[in-house]
């Protein structure tokens, strides 16, 4: 893990399960719909694994949220 960036994959696994849950999806419905696994969508949520370019981009379209909301910084 980039413990440079530890902070930043916080912000971004707390955005992910944010629109995660606003959806009502559980995280194996979320990682059926976007082509990984549960366990991944896991430890991204809580910041155990920097997440791919890819794999943000297709929970985005799973989501259907734009991008940028799961890069947000609140």
């Amino acid at each position: 893990m980039d413990t440079k960036h530890y902070k930043f994959f916080i912000q971004v696994g707390l955005n992910l399960m944010r629109y995660r849950k606003e959806q009502g999806l559980t995280q194996e419905q979320l990682a059926n719909m976007s082509g990984y696994s549960r366990n991944q969508i896991q430890r991204v949520e809580t910041a155990n694994s920097a997440p791919s370019l890819a794999l943000l981009l297709d929970i985005a379209e799973a989501l259907n949220v734009p991008l940028e909301k799961l890069l947000e910084i609140r």
